[in-house]
């Protein structure tokens, strides 16, 4: 009979001691311990089973859990004698920032602070042993969340030494989302303020610290050495282009289909792989999302668990403010293409606005896009990432994304392409000046094609929002050539009857045209001189069933037109 599975519980002991459905990664453990690194950081996306692995290392090594056999009988590390005596045998120190979203500088120290203390309120039996001084004692009840920073950054080492003293054998560190304070710093605005903190917090942690004797730190990112590991050089860096402990988060294809298996599911198999499937973690293929897998077994429906959870409000800033570029990359991802892009995977957060490789990064790691092959380019052995949408669910997730601009101020974009679609020309003036005046300053354009941030950066992410709406009825594409020279997006009907559109852009430029009218005149002169007709044409559409259309912007003011060109 198959077991109940618990949503969302992270403590591996309570799953073991009622017997929830559980897929075994002790594996981790033999791994990690035989690597012998000092400090071990391991970046995996969202909901990869990080918090759980965590929990189960501490239930492994901490003396908190000595004679605890009972929680890993019958698991991979118990048949092992060496890992049977070692369990239970090291002090633990194990913390998680993943509360740490704060909106300030002082919140974000403050809400550490509380994870501190909850640390040494945990461990108050410390008070208890003649290990500590008196001094030392009163020292430790003292500490609260109005400590000074400096004592703050010392803490942990304090509490090492402490533990070291009492069990006689130096700690074990765990770590979980260590980087979560400084996902949340950029978001709001004090990255700088906040590295300086963390960067000495960790120093005092894990350089050092003469009482540790290895450490684990998870994330979702690779944080730059530069930012806030500079001082380490004891640091082991595992990405999701590693090959280390790649089976060791997530599920291996063989693990969903037994448990697809033991739930009389087998037969889902197929749309399980299609819709889950896909993430890679260096040469490993085929690993599913977990939180996706056991919601699927609970719930027996296909849906984006995952995405519909995961926090995306980064990755969304990042793509909406960039360059043409990048969203034409993403247009092509959206239809099933690869792309190809040479980033460095450590984040330097402070520079997500002025390097837009890092957006790929950034992207790779949070899980939304996968590695298909790697090309390592030139003397110095460069690599580049050849990049597609991992599975079904993270392509919902960027097609939600991508709505949501749109949809948000009461911007009229889906009516906008319903009129695009009846050819009701006074309409679509209406509903895209509503679209224009919502959302052309999210996309950060300017007024002219000269100014800092080009229109093109609204003009894409229109297309992109076309291809979210209209990508099961017209091939769309922009940018490409055709005739002699480049059309801006291009409508190429799925169905036989259907109607070609072709659309192109012009920024009103008061020394070329008079009116705006003028503007959209230049527009459709040029589909004409340009020939952009001519991919449709070769295909076979008929010129009667392709409609051009000019859209002339001045700031956030649109105007629309077609052959006849009409003033409205």
């Amino acid at each position: 009979m198959a077991k109940v599975i618990s949503i969302g519980k992270q403590s591996f002991s309570a799953l073991r001691e009622q017997d929830y459905f559980f897929v075994d990664k002790t594996n981790l453990i033999k791994e990690w311990w035989e690597k012998g690194d000092d400090i071990t950081l391991i970046a995996r996306p969202r909901r990869f089973g990080k918090t759980l692995n965590m929990s189960m290392l501490e239930c492994f090594f901490s003396n908190k859990y000595a004679n605890r056999a009972d929680l890993f009988e019958g698991l991979s590390i118990w048949e092992e004698e060496k890992y049977r005596n070692l369990q239970g045998t090291y002090p633990v120190i194990f913390l998680s920032f993943a509360v740490v979203k704060a909106g300030n500088l002082e919140d974000a120290k403050i809400q550490i602070k509380q994870e501190i203390v909850r640390l040494y309120r945990n461990n108050r039996y410390l008070l208890e042993s003649d290990c500590l001084s008196p001094e030392e004692k009163e020292e430790y009840r003292s500490l609260s969340i109005d400590m000074s920073d400096a004592l703050t950054i010392s803490s942990l080492n304090v509490l090492s030494e402490y533990m070291s003293r009492y069990y006689g054998r130096k700690v074990i560190i765990l770590l979980d989302e260590y980087d979560t304070p400084m996902q949340e710093a950029y978001v709001q605005g004090y990255w700088e303020e906040i590295t300086s903190f963390i960067r000495s917090l960790f120093n005092a942690t894990f350089k050092t610290n003469p009482y540790l004797e290895r450490a684990v730190m998870t994330g979702i990112t690779r944080v730059s050495k530069e930012s806030i590991f500079s001082d380490l050089n004891n640091l082991r860096v595992v990405t999701t282009t590693s090959d280390m402990y790649a089976e060791c988060f997530g599920f291996t294809e063989t693990e969903v289909f037994s448990a697809l298996d033991d739930f009389g599911m087998s037969d889902k198999k197929g749309e399980v792989k299609q819709w889950y499937d896909g993430f890679t973690f260096g040469e490993h293929r085929d690993i599913y999302n977990p939180w996706s897998i056991t919601n699927y077994l609970k719930e027996g429906k296909l849906h984006p668990y995952w995405a519909s959870t995961s926090s995306n409000s980064l990755a969304g800033k990042l793509i909406r403010t960039a360059s043409a570029d990048v969203k034409e990359k993403m247009e092509d991802l959206l239809q099933g293409k690869q792309i190809t892009v040479n980033f460095d995977e450590q984040i330097v957060y402070n520079q997500l606005d002025h390097n837009e490789n890092a957006i790929w990064s950034l992207l790779l790691a949070s899980g939304y896009l996968k590695v298909e092959n790697v090309d390592y380019r030139g003397i110095t052995r460069e690599p580049w990432y050849n990049l597609s949408i991992t599975n079904i669910e993270t392509l919902s997730m960027f097609m939600h994304m991508f709505r949501g601009w749109f949809t948000s101020s009461d911007a009229n974009y889906n009516d906008f392409v319903k009129a695009l679609l009846r050819g009701n020309l006074k309409e679509m003036n209406i509903y895209m000046n509503d679209v224009a005046l919502a959302t052309f300053s999210s996309f950060d354009a300017g007024r002219k094609p000269s100014a800092k941030h080009q229109p093109e950066r609204f003009y894409h992410g229109f297309v992109l929002g076309l291809l979210v709406e209209l990508r099961d009825r017209y091939e769309i594409r922009s940018n490409r050539e055709s005739g002699y020279g480049r059309y801006d997006v291009m409508l190429n009907p799925l169905t036989e009857n259907g109607d070609a559109i072709i659309i192109e852009f012009k920024v009103y430029e008061p020394d070329e045209e008079k009116t705006l009218l003028d503007a959209v005149q230049s527009a459709l002169k040029q589909i004409a001189e340009k020939n952009y007709d001519a991919e449709l044409l070769s295909q076979g559409i008929p010129a009667d069933r392709i409609r051009h259309y000019g859209f002339a912007f001045e700031g956030k003011k649109v105007l629309i037109g077609t052959e006849p060109a009409v003033c409205l």
